[in-house]
């Protein structure tokens, strides 16, 4: 049984990778908010990881970083500070916990860590400046890191097109909003948290063990093809 340690399995597509991952592995769970899922594989810890001191932890086999942001607005009306709420967010909260727990990591023989990225690095999607930004930086984040940590480690990051969590709620508000999203993508369909959970649940088994420095796109086709 690994050891698989989640920040921000509370919600959304961490929440997700929880339940997908808990039958077979202990999870422990950092986030500001206790998951409402009760099992005895899990182990929560409160703690706001941007500003709070992480805790110590003995053994892991994987990190996954899951704390995000979708901030949408034009350009104009994007404040410098809506730039750096976006990075510390997704950029340096992964940074500060990868060095956190990057000695412990080492220990495992199949150490892995996983960042999350968004299909609006590779498409220009209008009002999406400072999460596209941000994202990029975990991409190059994710290739440096999967260079320098091999062969111990292996680092890839997961690029979702848009995903249903609380976090989207504002964005797929009506029926019709959701009927236009997924006609957008060729399959007709945008995600679920699940998809990207069992994407995530690949990438830190044995079964990807030839796999790192690879931004994997979840996207229903949004990228690489028409409809």
């Amino acid at each position: 049984m690994k050891t698989i340690v989640i920040i921000g399995g509370s919600y959304g597509i961490g929440k997700a990778i929880v339940k997908e991952t808990i039958a077979n592995h202990h999870i422990i769970n950092i986030s500001r908010t206790e998951p409402a899922l009760k099992h005895s594989n899990l182990t929560h810890i409160t703690c706001d990881v941007l500003n709070d001191v992480l805790p110590e932890i003995e053994t892991m086999d994987a990190l996954i970083y899951c704390p995000g942001s979708i901030n949408l607005k034009p350009i104009n009306s994007l404040t410098e500070t809506d730039f750096e709420t976006d990075f510390k967010i997704n950029v340096l909260g992964a940074v500060k916990v990868i060095k956190q727990y990057l000695k412990v990591l080492k220990k495992s023989e199949k150490g892995t860590i996983l960042l999350f990225s968004s299909v609006a690095t590779t498409l220009g999607m209008p009002y999406h400046a400072s999460v596209a930004a941000s994202k990029g930086a975990v991409e190059g984040l994710t290739k440096s890191l999967a260079a320098e940590l091999a062969p111990n480690i292996r680092v890839n990051a997961i690029a979702p097109t848009i995903t249903e969590t609380p976090l989207a709620s504002k964005i797929l508000r009506t029926d019709a909003i959701k009927d236009t999203i997924n006609n957008k993508h060729p399959l007709k369909k945008y995600l679920a948290a699940d998809d990207v959970a069992k994407l995530a649940d690949f990438l830190i088994s044995e079964k990807s063990l030839a796999i790192t420095g690879q931004i994997h796109k979840i996207d229903a086709g949004l990228v690489s093809i028409t409809s």
